[in-house]
């Protein structure tokens, strides 16, 4: 465009470029301008005063040349442009076809109201081809354009204002924004103001000296003020979010790119009073600003642009600041769909990138000095009405707490109560939704509550459940409460901890009423203290032991019985435990096994009645040879009982337990059972290679045969039977004569 726009381009030169451009345009891998392979927007680089481009109709796609090859179709014969870029004199006297009076402002200097990026572009061309004092006339003739349109839009809300919020939604008056606009309109003016404005050499200081420049400026005005005014209308301006991602971060980095020049500058009291100004016009701006107090669905949100307002009027007027960092917090995209009345752009209304977050200004200026608790609260409730993002009040949550708790003093109880509201709502918004940060945020939350003071942690442990699943409410709430380290933290007094441990029992026993799976052995180990809450704790257990509990789960709640010293309570659970197990013949490595077996030595333990009772669940539990025949070898080692009281020693008087009577016959005959089962089994697809192996089961087998008084006879037939079924697998037959006879 800056080739194309050369004022003293001759038109064969012109008709040459056109002709390279439009070459380049047809080749199929020309890249599109936006990047978005969907995009279809109308011809925008129309010059109004001179109507060039009335044919707007749809394109196909945009290229990186089309605005290029549209700019042929520019020229620089108008006479009142002709003027502005030729004289620093030139003002409303000196011309007189302005019967409409939209050529010069009010202090009758000149305007250009040609559409803003094609504007700058002549400006930009201006530049390039070495004019760099007509480019100045022009940037500043376009931004009194901008200052006028400014606040004839301000004037035209004003007069409109009750019926537009009466709508409850707006249109957006610019589809094709300023900032992140391929032709980068505001960057141009910026740099050609603040270039000259610091003698750059663009323009020599000598021409600088030679320009009257009162006659470009009004009073009091700089090159500087001016061109941080026109990134500030730039950067307020509404407009909405472009489709695909390439162009949305163009947006985004534009933003920061003029962000990080107006940084640069330092502030003095006419900057001061700019940014007073253009704050109170993006507050009252309507449909025309992104801070107005409606904003479209789709516009680009404010936050970045905000927080560097905020940051920079703060000093200077707090009131103000605050008031553009509380409308600043709104992100309409994420609240509601679209209403019927708001489609201003139809087919670009589902278009949004959902998980496109602005980044977020923190709070990381509203410190205690800095603020009243008043207008902490109006904050507060902002941030809980219009952040929709866990994540992103989380930050803040933790920002807050951060400044609260840093004072070389004592805490900012005020800040540490707002930090904490935030973590209450980051619990409230992701106790429904997964969130892989949810532990660390639980945890977070119960130190927040514990700085705060005891009432917090007793109020969170009264409301768990808005806020916390059970499991986190025993595992992480509770057990965190009930920590020395928390007792030592808040200084307690033994009544105050007695509460305290009240309100966490209370909590884990309704946990466990909810969700005995996960909570029941938490709830226990919580309530040890209290024989009351540790009984109902137990009932809760034994009650959903029939339905609700696996046999995992009530295991280990019978270990950590056995563990606490009650052996019989234990027992109970096992056996109900026993209830919910089926260990098939084949599954000799599962991982229950283990339990099983203690379960078995601790009925062993208690004496003979509790292991006649436990047998029989075995028997119907477990089909497995091996683990059975483990579990048959240690009952006849030793006299059950003997370990538990002289009671039990005197009752059992002593004696082995006979294997030839109940309840060891039924557990012999089963393990024979199982044994003879699993062999049929695992005859069925034995391969040559576990030949060997299955002569060593067979070697177990034998061994367990031999337990009951006829286990000679019943092995030795047995044997003859798998001889005379298997007797197709003769090398396999072979292996069991030579070992078995």
């Amino acid at each position: 465009m800056c080739i194309v726009l050369n004022p003293h381009c001759k038109s064969e030169q012109k008709s040459s470029w056109l002709r390279q451009l439009r070459r380049w345009n047809s080749v199929d891998v020309c890249p599109w301008e936006d990047g978005n392979h969907s995009n279809e927007l109308p011809n925008l680089t129309h010059s109004l005063p001179q109507g060039a481009h009335g044919n707007q109709e749809l394109r196909p796609h945009r290229t990186v040349f089309t605005r290029a090859i549209e700019a042929c179709d520019l020229h620089w014969q108008d006479r009142h442009l002709q003027h502005i870029i030729a004289s620093d004199l030139y003002a409303n006297y000196c011309y007189h076809d302005n019967q409409d009076g939209s050529l010069f402002d009010s202090r009758g200097w000149p305007m250009w109201h040609e559409h803003v990026p094609t504007a700058c572009a002549r400006v930009d061309a201006l530049r390039s081809h070495g004019y760099p004092r007509e480019a100045l006339r022009l940037a500043i003739a376009v931004v009194n354009t901008l200052r006028r349109q400014q606040q004839r839009q301000l004037e035209h809300f004003r007069r409109h204002r009750k019926e537009l919020l009466h709508k409850g939604h707006t249109s957006t008056t610019n589809l094709e924004g300023w900032v992140g606009h391929p032709l980068d309109p505001i960057g141009t003016l910026f740099s050609t103001l603040t270039e000259s404005g610091h003698c750059s050499s663009v323009v020599s200081r000598a021409e600088l000296q030679r320009m009257p420049v009162q006659r470009l400026l009004g009073d009091g005005e700089s090159y500087v003020a001016l061109a941080v005014e026109t990134a500030l209308i730039g950067l307020g301006q509404q407009r909405v979010m472009p489709d695909g991602l390439y162009a949305q971060e163009k947006v985004c980095r534009n933003e920061e790119q003029l962000l990080a020049k107006l940084q640069e500058v330092e502030l003095d009291d006419s900057l001061v009073k700019i940014f007073r100004k253009q704050a109170v016009f993006l507050l009252e701006g309507g449909p025309y600003s992104g801070l107005g107090e409606i904003v479209h669905r789709e516009s680009v949100p404010m936050h970045t642009f905000a927080r560097y307002l905020f940051t920079s009027l703060l000093p200077h007027d707090a009131e103000l600041a605050y008031k553009i960092a509380l409308r600043a917090m709104r992100l309409p995209v994420l609240e509601t769909t679209a209403s019927s009345g708001d489609l201003s752009r139809p087919h670009h209304m589902v278009s949004v990138v959902p998980n496109r977050y602005p980044r977020w200004f923190t709070l990381s200026h509203i410190e205690s000095q800095q603020c009243d608790s008043r207008r902490l609260e109006t904050v507060l409730e902002s941030i809980q009405k219009n952040i929709h993002s866990s994540s992103h009040i989380f930050k803040l949550a933790q920002d807050a707490f951060k400044i609260a708790t840093l004072m070389d003093s004592l805490p900012d109880i005020t800040l540490l109560k707002v930090s904490l509201e935030l973590g209450l709502q980051v619990m409230r918004i992701t106790l429904s939704t997964l969130n892989w940060r949810r532990r660390e945020m639980v945890r977070w939350l119960v130190t927040c509550a514990t700085e705060v003071g005891v009432y917090a942690l007793d109020s969170i442990m009264q409301s768990w459940f808005t806020l916390f699943t059970p499991t986190e409410a025993t595992s992480i709430v509770a057990t965190t409460v009930m920590s020395n380290s928390t007792i030592v933290r808040l200084h307690l007094d033994c009544h105050q901890q007695e509460n305290l441990a009240s309100s966490a029992r209370t909590l884990a026993l309704q946990c466990a009423m909810k969700d005995p799976q996960n909570c029941a052995l938490s709830a226990l180990t919580l309530c040890e203290k209290d024989h009351i809450a540790f009984e109902t704790a137990y009932q809760i257990v034994l009650d959903a032991a029939a339905t609700g509990m696996s046999y995992t789960q009530l295991f280990t709640i019978a270990r950590y019985m056995e563990h606490r010293g009650y052996p019989m309570r234990a027992y109970k659970l096992a056996t109900l435990a026993m209830a919910h197990l089926n260990l098939s013949y084949n599954q000799d490595t599962h991982p229950a096994i283990n339990d099983v077996l203690w379960a078995c030595a601790l009925s062993h333990s208690l004496g003979k009645n509790e292991l006649a009772a436990v047998i029989p669940l075995v028997v119907k539990s477990v089909k497995c040879a091996t683990v059975l025949s483990d579990i048959l070898r240690r009952c006849t080692l030793t006299t059950p009982g003997l370990v538990v009281s002289s009671l039990h020693s005197r009752r059992n008087s002593g004696k082995l337990m006979s294997l030839d009577k109940a309840p060891l016959r039924q557990l012999l005959d089963a393990t024979i059972g199982a044994y003879i089962n699993t062999t049929h089994s695992r005859l069925t697809h034995i391969s040559p290679r576990h030949y060997g192996e299955f002569i060593e089961f067979l070697g177990k087998a034998r061994e367990t045969f031999m337990m009951a008084h006829d286990g000679h006879v019943q092995f030795t037939q047995f044997i003859d039977n798998l001889k005379q079924i298997y007797k197709g697998k003769k090398k396999l037959m072979m292996l069991v004569r030579e070992r078995f006879g």
